[in-house]
């Protein structure tokens, strides 16, 4: 079974209050079996256009990365991120060649 991924790139304006979101993401993240692969750091654009920070999260399925994002945890710690950021999310499934 192909695993799948959120793919995040993220322009955060408060990053205190962008804190609170990480806190209380971490529950719903457990829940689903989430692992960072990328979690901010350092990087190149090298072709077109990116945020400041990229984040790629992987779950067992695309299935569980799908049911995490509508997930009530995740929707009450999106609506912190709202607030306080600007960011493109992609949920994709994984090549399982």
């Amino acid at each position: 079974m192909a695993k799948g991924y959120w793919v995040a790139h993220v322009d955060v304006r408060d990053p205190q209050v962008y804190e609170r979101y990480r806190d209380a993401n971490a529950v719903p993240f457990a829940e689903y079996g989430a692992r960072f692969l990328v979690r901010g750091g350092r990087q190149e654009i090298r072709e077109g256009a990116a945020r400041k920070r990229t984040v790629v999260i992987e779950f067992d399925s695309y299935e569980k990365a799908v049911a995490c994002y509508e997930s009530a945890g995740y929707r009450a710690a999106k609506e912190i991120r709202d607030a306080v950021s600007d960011g493109d999310l992609v949920i994709v499934e994984g090549y399982d060649g």
